[in-house]
């Protein structure tokens, strides 16, 4: 019955440590790049997308494809270093909490 009691503590422990680290995200901000620097992009924790710069070279009309395309390069480059950043956040939030049981992969959990 002890052992029950102490899991169930343990449980609120990674809800409550959880429900801080996801708080956190929104501290974690990531700038990316696409073409040499041309359009970067930073996006948080949360996936928001926080400040867009364009260089001006690539105002003109002739080059609206590669914009486009630029942009969608920083931010889908961006949303992967999030994805990354934030996983390794949220591990290091549970670290000692939840076990590391071998053969059981906890990593969709965050």
């Amino acid at each position: 019955m002890m052992d029950m009691m102490k899991m169930m503590g343990k449980v609120k422990e990674v809800q409550e440590k959880m429900k801080l680290a996801q708080e956190e995200l929104a501290n974690i901000v990531i700038e990316s790049e696409s073409g040499a620097g041309l359009v970067t992009a930073k996006i948080n924790g949360k996936k928001e997308l926080l400040d867009l710069k364009i260089d001006a070279s690539l105002y003109r009309k002739e080059d609206q494809e590669l914009q486009k395309d630029l942009i969608i390069a920083a931010i889908n480059k961006g949303m992967k270093e999030v994805d990354i950043k934030s996983k390794e956040h949220l591990q290091n939030a549970t670290q000692g909490i939840i076990p590391n049981i071998p053969g059981m992969d906890l990593s969709n959990m965050f």
